[in-house]
């Protein structure tokens, strides 16, 4: 055919000349020896009739058959209408992306658009709830590219908050974290949702339903009970008001001035 192909020895004991030399092989590779000792491997071909090289790595990190693996996979990528070292470049931006998309950044992303986002917004009290819990899953998959999480990382880490007896935790825990991944879908960023299957995972908590009086006799004289309340002044008003608004307490007593419509 014209050539001789080379073999692992072969580069092994090529030696360094004052100036770089090539040693084919076929189809387009080659290794380029350098004065300095440095045995680079190299992929010659031509796109849109010009001559192009790609660089495929160094001797002998990458071995003669790794380096052809690599020359066929370009091979087949100009057999598809397409330039290896585009292609090359789109991967690197592709990986920079990824590696930007981690979960904890999205997260962030996703808490601070619920925030501001209309007439939908978190309160105050909800964004801060929210964004504890989310910073529960900051260390197991904080740090993870958000196309890397596979449902088994979402559940071992939400059943680490389950071991604690945390149940509702651990279940609001997942909610979120289900948010932020469809959020990440919405935003063209990952391609489904890795919770979805996770629903009936984790242990339901039990929940107490508490006593309420519905009898307007009785209402009326829980009202009178209130009137007649000689304890902290503050508490006094904040129980007067309660009836009014049918808010739970800790809303009540986190209420900001420009929540109040008089």
């Amino acid at each position: 055919m014209g050539f001789l192909a080379l073999t692992d020895v072969a580069i092994r004991n090529a030696k360094p000349r004052s100036k770089s030399y090539k040693m084919g092989d076929a189809f387009g590779l080659f290794v380029l020896i350098q004065p300095s000792g440095g045995k680079l491997w190299r992929f010659k071909y031509r796109f849109e009739g010009r001559e192009k090289k790609l660089a495929i790595g160094t001797f002998p990190v990458i071995g003669l058959a790794e380096a052809r693996r690599r020359r066929d996979q370009a091979r087949e990528l100009l057999a598809a209408g397409k330039d290896p070292s585009r292609e090359r470049q789109r991967e690197k931006l592709r990986a920079q992306v990824q590696a930007g998309n981690t979960f904890a950044a999205i997260a962030e992303e996703y808490c601070e658009k619920r925030k501001r986002d209309g007439h939908k917004a978190w309160a105050a009290s909800t964004a801060a709830r929210s964004e504890y819990l989310i910073s529960l899953l900051k260390v197991p998959l904080g740090r993870m590219p958000i196309t890397d999480i596979e449902p088994a990382d979402v559940l071992a880490a939400v059943r680490k908050i389950e071991r604690k007896g945390q149940l509702e935790s651990a279940r609001r825990t997942l909610q979120l974290a289900g948010a932020v991944f469809r959020y990440a879908v919405a935003t063209a960023r990952l391609a489904s949702d890795p919770t979805r299957d996770l629903r009936g995972a984790l242990t339901a908590p039990t929940v107490t339903h508490y006593g309420a009086i519905i009898d307007p006799t009785r209402v009326g004289e829980l009202l009178r009970a209130i009137d007649g309340y000689e304890g902290q002044p503050i508490t006094k008003l904040a129980m007067q008001l309660a009836p009014h608004v049918f808010v739970r307490p800790g809303e009540l007593r986190h209420a900001e001035w420009n929540e109040i419509d008089l």
